[in-house]
């Protein structure tokens, strides 16, 4: 074995160390956002929310009178916590939940822990994104193990993104950290592939701008579904409230903390409608491709298929956002069909149907 093959083997190994290293970390961001929900739900901000939501307007002009023990045996009056209104014109005006964060001062530390450990792990994982492209010397996602670390690498960079341009998203961290582990379980048994170099097709610059915008937007997608299926539990429990109906202890310990139905689907259309143009650029980019390797633009390769299909399902949703009637919760589920094309043209396409884009064993 030559020096270089070596290095290259010993590159390998280091990123496979610091993926598992990544997952360990990743565990204990999820127990930590765990302690932080089992904190925060106890809160005094997350009943004053309830009860907000509970009481409408009367309640929402009364102040909260607190009697504080202080030094000497003085009192104190404190306003109730602030909770902001967003929802949009002609739905229900419901606060805003505080969310993952604002809870008891232990919820609140056991969030920030868990979101210290999300970058910590981020950084590890992302170094072994590295060392893998340094162990093939090409771009990281020549298959769908390398795909999926990368994957899940940007999903959890998108998340980051959002947190320090200082939105309100760490009701996102439990279920993102969640998917994260379950991605990097799957990559590590079941889709690992030794380092090993393409197929000629494949050794091109189209691979480093068809592929990466690929997993951007599918990351940022993701971070749509979430917010999505969200909303749907979130608009359920508000429904309930509606109509007087008196909601079980999660949906009151858990639900009642999350933002506001119309935040969660304005959340989600912004997130959607922000990367569909690049998805669109994905599949155009795609049959540039097509047409350098295998001299055809176009030619309803499975791959190919799935790709427009759910570049379709996204157009019928983003439309349906605009037509009266389809708004809300039908759209929702326009959005969540499909982030579900998307998934299957990741995995479904790969695994069980044989095309050109069938490479690397899996």
């Amino acid at each position: 074995m030559n020096l270089a093959a070596a290095t290259n083997e010993n590159l390998a190994h280091t990123s496979n160390v610091l993926i598992y290293s990544s997952m360990a970390v990743y565990t204990l961001a999820f127990f930590a956002h765990i302690a932080e929900w089992v904190f925060g739900s106890r809160s005094k901000v997350g009943r004053t929310a309830a009860a907000l939501t509970g009481d409408g307007a009367a309640a929402s002009s009364a102040k909260i009178q607190v009697q504080v023990a202080q030094k000497g045996g003085a009192t104190a009056v404190l306003d109730r916590p602030k909770i902001i209104t967003r929802s949009a014109a002609g739905s229900r005006d419901v606060p805003d939940g505080p969310g993952a964060a604002g809870g008891t001062f232990k919820g609140d530390l056991y969030g920030r822990i868990a979101v210290s450990l999300t970058v910590v792990a981020f950084l590890v994982q992302a170094s072994g994104v590295i060392a893998r492209a340094m162990s093939v010397q090409r771009a990281p996602w020549g298959n769908m193990y390398e795909f999926s670390i990368t994957f899940s690498t940007v999903a959890v960079a998108a998340y980051l993104i959002l947190m320090a341009l200082k939105k309100n998203v760490r009701w996102m961290g439990l279920l993102l950290v969640t998917t994260v582990l379950l991605d990097l379980g799957i990559a590590t048994t079941v889709l690992y592939t030794s380092s090993d170099q393409l197929v000629p097709a494949l050794h091109s610059y189209w691979l480093w701008i068809h592929v990466s915008t690929a997993i951007i937007c599918g990351a940022v997608f993701y971070i749509g579904a979430v917010a999505t299926l969200l909303y749907l539990f979130r608009d359920s429990y508000e429904s309930k409230l509606a109509n007087g109906t008196e909601p079980g202890s999660f949906a009151q310990s858990v639900l009642s903390r999350l933002p506001a139905a119309a935040t969660l689907d304005k959340f989600s259309y912004r997130i959607n409608a922000a990367v569909f143009p690049l998805w669109t650029f994905t599949i155009i980019a795609g049959a540039i491709w097509a047409g350098d390797a295998w001299g055809r633009y176009w030619g309803w390769d499975p791959k190919e298929v799935w790709s427009f299909i759910t570049w379709v399902a996204y157009a019928c949703y983003l439309h349906a956002r605009a037509t009266a009637g389809w708004k809300g919760r039908k759209a929702a589920y326009l959005a969540l069909i499909a982030f579900g094309c998307w998934l299957f043209n990741y995995y479904g396409v790969n695994i069980f149907v044989t095309g050109k884009h069938s490479y690397a064993g899996v």
